[in-house]
């Protein structure tokens, strides 16, 4: 191995020598940890140190680096004590998830790392939101994030290389390509020569690296992140490397040749690095030995620390209050003149003023900027707030949303549109393992507001109609919002902005200009989870939101008859169990009406809940009303066939005879 001290002092190529030995010294004491079953599992990065170092040891301890389970070195070079390390591992309270997620599954804001979720891809797209907001900073920084040849072939590194490029990111893509994913060899992963090939494909710089060489890394990368610094840009780095151990130690490496061990064997970075340092007279017998005995004497120090440290003692109270960033709600009341507009003109005006309010407030999605949106609720913003605010992304749902995720990590607010709420399925994953999951992981924020315009009746068919809802209602983690009126709409988008959770924002598309109320100009806001009473009644509770309740109104209207309390949900998530509680112990009979589908809607679940905390003061059985469970059709006379609207007339009348 050919080393170049460039202009290096002794000093500097010593204390590499030193970083290196660290995490190498960790992991060999792991393997005997987990030999003796006080570790559970383990994923080594031995033979791959030279890249975490290199990349560590040219940024700045204020830049944020994002690695994944074979990084020890990344943890190590940003001086984390090692005993809450240690704690991390064997899920004791001083580590970094409360005992919630394992090895290096956890971010960090006071060193500036933040860790993967084993679905490997967003954690590209969020590095992406990271160097976006350095880049609106102006501050110059560099964001780092690893990721392995395997997760090349996953949608969200073409996704997140193709934004970083096309927004020129200051984003650092690094590939170790270690020669396998789990067991599938390189050849059976690709077809390009090299996957540096790749980022010259998105049109970005790219370059090949010795990963195994700790003076090359190093070297290298000075000059490139130095650049990066003063021409803000994307470049992708693919290190050739090795993993000398298993996936994780439970798999082994039979299936690798023993030639290939053998050869890499030879490359061992550390072992190379510390012959080089020995003949260059930097090194000497002696102090390796103390240098080796000071970070053992620190291991052992830190695990007696860990191993000491109480169990973690499980509470409902605990888990279930980290589950969401606490938030006190800004209660900013309606006020002066009001003015008579549509759904569609009172979500534009909240965007406006929460823009005007938060100048962290940035707005992403297809087609927002100068066209204004599929549904011009953005139109005009860009004068207004400019294109570093208002930015149309390419047509990638996941990276996008990853992106939000990354803005909020370094200090902004984020909306991402999603042109239609059908579309979100390909941002699915970030939303429901990421935003949904990342306080309740490692206390850590998502700010991010998804917008979903959904819902049918108005022959768009299986792709364009969809009002979904219970994807997200089953996710712990999440707030689901879907106004019916432009009034709630206005303040409860509002205060989605305002809070620090992730949440989905549906707005339906038959309502955006048919609807029209009388709203206040200013800006105000209504807190979430509370639910509205549009009717009062002694007979019958009806239960709705969205479109739906415009269906239940007429229903009403047409039969006077019927004395119905209606409650209008507005917040699915959290939901407002008391107004309901309330009203089916006063009415005794329930009915809910949904737009979506029956089998695994929400309506099942609030049926289910009445059932078990009401049961004693129903005098009929819960009724839910919805679309049939197919998708969604196009032609009106199937369209109208499949919601529920024409059906809950009936429904409603069998259950007052009941």
């Amino acid at each position: 191995m050919n080393f170049e001290r460039r202009n290096l002092s002794d000093d500097q190529l010593l204390d590499l020598y030193k970083r290196l030995l660290k995490p190498r010294l960790i992991e060999e004491k792991m393997l005997i940890l987990i030999r003796q079953g006080k570790v559970s599992k383990w994923f080594s990065g031995i033979g791959q140190e030279a890249i975490s170092v290199g990349i560590t040891a040219v940024l700045g301890k204020d830049e944020y680096i994002l690695p994944m389970h074979r990084n020890l070195g990344v943890f190590t070079g940003r001086d984390i004590p090692l005993h809450r390390l240690f704690s991390q591992w064997q899920g004791k309270a001083s580590g970094f998830t409360k005992g919630r997620d394992r090895s290096f599954h956890f971010g960090t804001q006071e060193y500036k790392i933040i860790g993967m979720i084993s679905h490997l891809g967003p954690q590209l797209g969020v590095a992406d939101g990271i160097a976006l907001a350095n880049k609106l900073k102006k501050n110059g920084k560099v964001t780092a994030v690893f990721t392995g040849e395997g997760a090349t072939s996953e949608g969200d590194f073409h996704e997140a290389l193709n934004i970083a490029s096309v927004w020129d990111l200051p984003v650092l893509f690094v590939i170790e390509n270690n020669g396998y994913g789990l067991s599938t060899p390189t050849n059976e992963q690709y077809r390009c020569e090299n996957l540096a090939d790749k980022g010259i494909g998105y049109g970005m710089e790219a370059h090949i690296i010795d990963g195994n060489n700790i003076l090359e890394v190093f070297g290298e990368l000075q000059d490139i992140v130095e650049s990066m610094r003063i021409k803000p840009r994307p470049v992708l780095i693919e290190f050739k490397t090795f993993r000398m151990r298993g996936h994780e130690e439970a798999s082994g490496t039979k299936y690798v040749p023993q030639e290939l061990m053998d050869m890499w064997g030879e490359k061992d970075p550390v072992d190379n690095y510390r012959t080089y340092l020995l003949k260059q007279n930097i090194l000497s017998s002696d102090l390796d030995e103390k240098l080796r005995a000071e970070i053992k004497k620190e291991i052992d120090d830190n695990l007696l620390l860990a191993n000491t440290e109480a169990d973690i003692v499980a509470t409902y109270e605990d888990e279930l209050n980290d589950v969401y960033k606490p938030y006190d709600f800004e209660d900013v009341k309606p006020s002066g003149e009001k003015e008579n507009i549509r759904f569609i003109d009172a979500l534009s005006q909240s965007l406006k003023q929460s823009m005007q309010r938060h100048e962290n407030l940035v707005i992403m999605g297809q087609d927002i900027a100068e066209y204004g949106g599929a549904f011009k609720i953005t139109d005009g913003f860009v004068a207004e707030f400019g294109k570093e605010r208002v930015i149309n992304t390419p047509i990638c749902e996941s990276a996008v949303v990853s992106a939000g995720m990354g803005l909020s990590i370094n200090g902004y607010k984020a909306i991402v549109e999603m042109q239609f709420a059908d579309f979100v399925s390909t941002g699915f994953n970030p939303i429901v393992n990421y935003l949904a999951k990342v306080h309740y992981r490692w206390q850590e924020n998502a700010d991010v507001v998804v917008r979903m315009p959904c819902g049918g009746g108005t022959q768009a068919g299986p792709f364009h109609s969809q009002t979904n809802e219970a994807w997200f209602t089953k996710t712990p983690g999440l707030k689901v919002v879907y106004p019916a009126f432009p009034y709630d709409a206005k303040g409860l988008l509002n205060a989605s902005i305002n809070d620090p959770n992730p949440v989905m924002f549906f707005e339906h598309k038959q309502l955006y200009r048919s609807v029209y109320q009388e709203v206040p100009t200013a800006y105000y806001t209504l807190p979430l989870g509370k639910a509205a009473i549009l009717k009062e009644g002694k007979d019958v509770t009806i239960i709705s939101f969205g479109a739906a309740v415009h269906w239940a109104l007429e229903t009403l209207d047409k039969n006077p008859e019927i004395s119905a309390d209606l409650i209008d949900l507005r917040t699915l998530q959290p939901l407002d169990k008391e107004t309901v509680y309330a009203s089916v112990k006063k009415t005794n009979k329930v009915i809910i009406l949904q737009e979506d589908s029956m089998f695994g809607g929400i309506a099942s679940d609030i049926s289910a809940m009445i059932m078990e905390d009401c049961f004693e003061y129903l005098d009929g059985p819960v009724k839910r009303v919805a679309s049939l469970d197919s998708p969604i059709p196009f032609t009106k006379a199937l369209e109208d066939q499949y919601l529920p609207k024409g059906r809950f007339e009936k429904a409603l009348k069998e259950l007052m005879a009941y």
